[in-house]
């Protein structure tokens, strides 16, 4: 079992679902985060003055797959998730964490049965 990570646009949510659809990966957990990589932040102009945005905003997916998801989940989150034919500079990161346990709260079923 894996735990993937996935910061990705904020645009670019609903065609990562779609693709995560189609490789029937429909669970997954989203959250509104902030944060820079090489992108550093952007300038930006609010009421006439030049103010520094240090942080952007993302979504974060959180998806448990068994083992023979994770490279189908991966492929998924990179064709939803790129701009354009080569990507862009700020399309995101994917991290593939182990995944030690999984407990179904409802039933107490443990490990891939869980996912």
């Amino acid at each position: 079992m894996k735990l993937i990570l996935a910061i990705i646009q904020p645009s670019k949510l609903d065609d990562v679902k779609a693709a995560l659809s189609k490789v029937e990966v429909v669970r997954l957990t989203i959250m509104d985060v902030q944060g820079f990589g090489r992108q550093k932040g952007q300038t930006e102009v609010y009421r006439g003055r030049e103010i520094s945005v240090n942080l952007l905003r993302k979504v974060q997916l959180q998806i448990a797959v068994n083992d023979e998801f994770v490279q189908p989940t991966i492929d998924a989150i990179i064709e939803g998730g790129r701009s354009g034919g080569e990507g862009q500079l700020g399309d995101g990161k994917i991290f593939v964490l182990p995944l030690d346990d999984c407990i179904r709260i409802r039933t107490g079923e443990r490990g891939p049965e869980a996912i």
